[in-house]
């Protein structure tokens, strides 16, 4: 397993990590969700992820917490990182207020059954909550010892940004990582609008959904089969607007059309899509869930493939997927029209 450093802290996290939502939430018994917690982490896996969010009154975190204990590994040998907004129905259960943010946090660690968790994520923006009275509480967290490091998940990099220099004006603890969607279809956020904050403040990612909810598999060319996700749990209703639609079917169109270049490496699909992820050097880790240990072995070849990437085929990929993001222009250079 490749390890990677959290952005510019020292904090090292696995390429390929393992996240908890749906997989834990709602799909599987306590007896399955240890075996795959337990093939990942054998696999070298040492970053798990969760959320209060995930599954009715936080099953996740009780499941991820109760698996933890059960395989009684050392603290120092996993990060575990939770995110806060969505703690409940009544009205300073959600939100990021310092109230919520930090009644939240305890909540959570009771159900993990931790102490603290390395990564803290504000789950979504708040646009009721000042984001200063944010970083306050998430700076209290971390001098409290709750959490080690604090940060974001789909935030704006306008966002970010107003969060660092609070930070950074007022001698608080700035963010240090965003939790971002990413995958060869949805490109944009990762690879453009947070372009500069890589090096300007040294930002990491913990990005998630790289199958694009199975649609880069290759399983749904040719419809929804009967026993997947898109048919069976309670967020089918998301998973199918993926793969209905003139948008999915372009998509789907695209990753037929890559089918031959997995077949020349020698991998599937899914693996392809992963490595594809892993090879962007500003993703410090993929989150992969899975249904079953077999699942997980499975993804986890997807690490010899990284290497397989070379320039020509990311540039089969690249023609292909047509989706490139424009960089930033610099106006000072001639205008291509010019």
């Amino acid at each position: 397993m490749e390890y990677r450093y959290l952005g510019n802290s020292g904090l090292q996290v696995s390429a390929l990590s393992f996240g908890t939502w749906i997989t834990l939430s709602d799909q599987l018994t306590e007896e399955l969700a240890y075996e795959c917690i337990r093939t990942a982490y054998d696999a070298g896996v040492n970053y798990f992820d969760t959320a209060e969010a995930y599954g009715e009154k936080g099953k996740s975190e009780i499941v991820l917490g109760k698996a933890i204990k059960q395989a009684g590994w050392k603290r120092s040998d996993v990060v575990i990182s939770t995110k806060i907004f969505w703690g409940g129905d009544k009205p300073n259960e959600r939100g990021l207020s310092r109230k919520h943010v930090i009644e939240g946090t305890e909540a959570s660690l009771a159900r993990l059954q931790l102490e603290y968790v390395d990564i803290l994520l504000c789950h979504r923006a708040d646009k009721h909550t000042p984001i200063e009275e944010t970083v306050r509480a998430m700076t209290y967290l971390i001098n409290q010892g709750k959490t080690f490091y604090w940060g974001t998940s789909e935030w704006s990099a306008q966002q970010i940004m107003e969060a660092y220099a609070i930070a950074r004006r007022e001698h608080l603890i700035p963010p240090q990582v965003e939790q971002p969607l990413y995958n060869m279809v949805n490109r944009v956020r990762v690879e453009q609008e947070y372009a500069r904050l890589y090096q300007e403040i040294g930002l990491g990612t913990t990005t998630f959904s790289p199958l694009a909810g199975g649609l880069l598999t290759g399983k749904y060319n040719d419809g929804v089969p009967d026993g997947t996700r898109a048919t069976m749990n309670q967020f089918a209703w998301l998973l199918r607007e993926r793969f209905y639609g003139e948008e999915a079917q372009h998509n789907i169109e695209k990753v037929k059309q890559m089918m031959p270049i997995a077949a020349e490496l020698g991998c599937t699909m899914a693996q392809l899509a992963l490595a594809w992820c892993m090879k962007n050097p500003n993703v410090s880790t993929v989150l992969t869930g899975a249904s079953n240990p077999g699942q997980i072995k499975e993804n986890f070849k997807a690490l010899d493939i990284v290497e397989k990437l070379n320039d020509r085929i990311m540039e089969q990929i690249e023609a292909i997927l047509d989706n490139r993001p424009e960089p930033e222009r610099d106006f000072r250079l001639p205008h291509p029209s010019n």
